[in-house]
């Protein structure tokens, strides 16, 4: 069995049972071992088990992992105040797991992106401490990453060569109840409306050091990526052609390798570039690479050896 050096997309849930029980809306039960968040119960079990993703990357043999907080803790309803408080009990949580496994671990701070000011504050103090990887919704109710609000943040961020893991939160399209397609289709729609305006907002080209990685493969960008070219190219309405082509930015961009095909994958790293695509399985999520080296056993030596070892590059490990 191949070494795998760093998974960059990997989910835990702090619980401290005395911080939450100042929290508004979030209740633990320790005995059914259940957290309800919003009248939502989060009961995947290992996502309270730090030593359950340690015992799983002894198995496929992971050097170590990135922890950032599940869409459930998300919480893009709170007003600012509240999700203050809420944003830094879980990143306090997550950086209090990985100190305890420090030579596996490291925390991405969550940015509650929806209050662009908050996310700004909760971006610097970071950065004042050494830190410069984040993890990141994919917008915010009634606003996308385009928007101007954001250019603070940005800036911070840009000034730090920071790493940001986007994340897709809830979808909510009625139309996607059924047949689980809020997660099937759901996530990878909305991480692709995010690198939308991210190219076409001009994000990418005006902040070149943020390293933003995209769940879930970039979505489906890969495979849209020639149609936001001729849109480019044909002059359609709001496209700036004073920005650079979008198959230039999109090379600019980094995504996890979670597509659960190996011809999806080979397009990623096509329209991507084969350097920009990092391992990543969403532990403990159904969902994602649950049993890495079998689910990508389809790439050949030369492709694992990249997605396994040299892809790390770009970011680093602590």
């Amino acid at each position: 069995m191949e070494t795998i050096k760093l998974d960059i997309h990997t989910h835990l849930v702090p619980i401290d049972p005395a911080g939450l029980d100042v929290i508004d809306g979030v209740r633990w039960d320790a005995a059914a071992t259940v957290l309800s968040v919003d009248r939502h119960k989060v009961g995947l079990k290992p996502l309270f088990a730090p030593d359950a993703l340690i015992a799983w990357l002894e198995t496929n043999q992971i050097a170590e992992a990135w922890i950032s907080a599940p869409p459930p803790l998300y919480r893009q309803h709170l007003p600012e105040a509240a999700s203050a408080r809420w944003i830094d009990y879980v990143n306090h949580g997550l950086a209090g797991i990985a100190q305890r496994y420090a030579h596996r671990l490291a925390p991405l701070p969550h940015l509650p992106i929806e209050h662009p000011d908050l996310a700004l504050d909760v971006a610097a103090r970071a950065i004042a401490t050494g830190q410069r990887r984040f993890s990141s919704p994919s917008g915010a109710p009634g606003r996308m990453l385009s928007d101007r609000s954001y250019a603070p943040l940005w800036q911070t961020l840009d000034a730090a060569a920071a790493f940001v893991l986007v994340h897709p939160g809830e979808n909510d399209d009625r139309r996607l109840a059924p047949f689980y397609l809020t997660n099937l289709l759901g996530n990878p729609y909305e991480t692709t409306i995010a690198i939308a305006h991210l190219v076409f907002g001009g994000v990418i080209a005006r902040y070149p050091n943020i390293t933003f990685c995209f769940a879930h493969g970039g979505g489906v960008a890969a495979m849209l990526a020639g149609r936001f070219e001729q849109g480019f190219q044909t002059d359609r309405p709001g496209i700036s052609k004073s920005l650079p082509e979008p198959r230039a930015l999109l090379k600019s961009l980094v995504v996890d390798c979670i597509t659960h095909d190996t011809e999806a994958l080979r397009l990623a790293a096509a329209v991507f570039g084969l350097g920009h695509i990092l391992f990543g399985s969403d532990w403990p999520f159904p969902m994602g690479l649950m049993h890495p080296h079998t689910q990508l056993a389809g790439l050949s030596p030369g492709e694992r050896k990249h997605l396994f070892h040299d892809n790390v590059a770009p970011v680093g490990a602590h």
